[in-house]
């Protein structure tokens, strides 16, 4: 191939992508819509999905020792029932305890920091014009950004009756996909045509391995997190402990800036009580933090994903700009599931 061929195929392969995109941004309003219907079908099956890869270890298993496959699940179903409902047993009285003392404590916090806000209001015309400008947009923002909180939380707290029903839903999903996972896997090679299925075959199987290890490694990463903050939020004295550890726990599924969001209430609490609890809050999440990035993460984790950095970094941007909060936790995995498909269908096409 001569060079002004492969000019015009990288022109027309801008143009091409430049066209897929100016469409895309035509049909935004449209796939803005599908995405809203695709996200409630969607997320029954992600937890659905998480919940299959942290069983199928063990469901494989009890196979391997010749437990049928429909037994050993309905087997795990018990188990998992009884220690659930024993730990919820356990967590309820203290949950509930601590909830109970932040509905009561909180109007005082709301109205320390209303002091707070309003004694920076007061100072803020002595400083110079621009920080005076910079300070007023801030308080702007921020009171803007409470009042959109309370309105999320209000919407969380009216979406109970659909998190009920998923909760009944997940069960059923995990138990087909458990029983008949690697049916629907050969009915999925079916679809491709007969010459590409060896390699479709190797890609589907990276595709499983790659989530599996991931889903099973970070749910680890997240216990060890909860579990140490919540030990260093005790040490130090912190109110409700164990939500603020729980927090960081589910906030610590996004890379890089999961960590932050998690460690913000926790710090904000901290503040209304005494500055150095916070600093000893923000001391316990720092040693935490450096303990996950260089002793947890490595050790379970290890080079799972192999993605650059840079690389997760955009992709967490991106989703969380498309998906929102769906979008942060999911485009990892998406991420890493695009690398394999990426890599299986370049080593099939690449010429000896």
């Amino acid at each position: 191939m001569d060079a002004s061929t492969k000019y015009l195929r990288t022109v027309l392969s801008v143009l091409a992508t430049l066209a897929c995109l100016w469409l895309i941004a035509q049909l935004r309003g449209f796939l803005y819509d599908l995405w809203l219907i695709l996200k409630v079908v969607a997320i029954p099956f992600l937890a659905a999905m998480v919940v299959t890869y942290l069983l199928q270890p063990v469901v494989d298993l009890l196979v391997r020792r010749r437990v049928p496959r429909g037994a050993a699940i309905l087997i795990i179903y018990l188990t998992f029932a009884v220690v659930a409902v024993v730990l919820i047993l356990q967590a309820i009285p203290v949950v509930s305890r601590q909830l109970t003392q932040l509905g009561q404590h909180l109007p005082d916090m709301i109205r320390q920091a209303d002091g707070w806000i309003d004694g920076i209001a007061q100072r803020r015309q002595y400083l110079p014009d621009a920080l005076r400008r910079g300070v007023e947009t801030a308080l702007n923002q921020a009171e803007q950004n409470v009042t959109a909180y309370v309105t999320r939380l209000v919407s969380m707290l009216t979406s109970t009756v659909a998190a009920v029903f998923m909760a009944f839903v997940v069960p059923f999903l995990v138990f087909y996909m458990l029983k008949d996972g690697r049916a629907l896997g050969r009915a999925l090679l079916h679809l491709f045509p007969r010459r590409y299925r060896d390699e479709a075959r190797e890609i589907l199987m990276d595709i499983d391995t790659t989530l599996g290890r991931y889903v099973r490694g970070q749910m680890l990463v997240m216990a060890a997190v909860g579990v140490l903050t919540y030990a260093g939020y005790l040490v130090v004295g912190m109110p409700y402990a164990l939500l603020l550890a729980l927090f960081l726990a589910v906030m610590d599924v996004i890379p890089y800036l999961g960590p932050f969001i998690g460690a913000a209430p926790a710090i904000l609490l901290a503040l209304t009580v005494s500055p150095p609890l916070a600093l000893k809050v923000l001391l316990v999440n720092a040693i935490v933090q450096q303990l996950e990035g260089n002793l947890i993460q490595p050790q379970i984790m290890g080079r799972t994903l192999d993605l650059h950095p840079m690389a997760i970094v955009a992709a967490v941007l991106i989703g969380g700009e498309v998906g929102g909060v769906l979008g942060l936790v999911c485009a990892v995995p998406l991420l890493a599931v695009a690398k394999v498909v990426y890599t299986g269908i370049r080593s099939l096409f690449r010429t000896p």
